[in-house]
């Protein structure tokens, strides 16, 4: 695997090794060793998975010490557009984002550490999309920042009067109203 630099350090963009040949392909999709000595040393403990159609938006969502969590992401099948925000007050990227198309056809992955908000627009008529947490998901720690704060200004390539949103995303707060993170804790303890 490769690992790709974002203008944000701590997020990284992971390139598998991909073998074709007559029968198909076949790429590792995670190997922890490798994972450790060229991303962050951490522990992934739940997997999730989730299918959604065209112009449907997941985000900004994050949670809460003790419960952040990073997240490994990937698309099985179709294509989406993914988003890391920079939520941590006093870091030199603060209110940055890094994005990335992941698609079933570029089989990359997106590494989004402790202190971002994570969003992602499906771009293709369906999308299965996949990740990796190493913190156990916990709604009473989940907080959801609006996908379109001006503050922000994230160019979801879309007009956002044809996207479709959960109520919980429809109910997300401003960016200045959002409960953040401070760049000087260590959120892996």
């Amino acid at each position: 695997m490769t690992v790709i630099e974002t203008n944000i350090p701590d997020v990284k963009i992971i390139e598998p090794r991909i073998f074709n040949d007559g029968r198909g392909y076949f790429f590792e999709s995670f190997n922890e060793q490798r994972f450790f000595e060229l991303v962050i040393r951490t522990r992934f403990v739940q997997d999730n998975e989730s299918m959604s159609t065209k112009g449907v938006l997941r985000g900004l969502h994050y949670q809460l010490p003790p419960n952040a969590q990073s997240k490994l992401v990937r698309v099985i099948k179709g294509e989406v557009l993914d988003i890391a925000v920079d939520i941590r007050k006093g870091s030199p990227t603060f209110g940055q984002y890094a994005s990335i198309v992941l698609s079933d056809e570029n089989k990359k992955q997106f590494f989004i550490p402790r202190g971002f908000a994570h969003g992602f627009l499906v771009l293709s008529e369906e999308a299965i999309f996949s990740y990796k947490c190493d913190n156990y998901y916990s709604p009473e720690s989940e907080r959801s920042i609006n996908f379109d704060d001006a503050d922000l200004n994230v160019d979801w390539t879309i007009d956002l009067k044809k996207l479709m949103l959960s109520e919980k995303d429809k109910r997300g707060v401003s960016f200045k109203e959002a409960e953040l993170f401070d760049f000087n804790t260590n959120l892996y303890e």
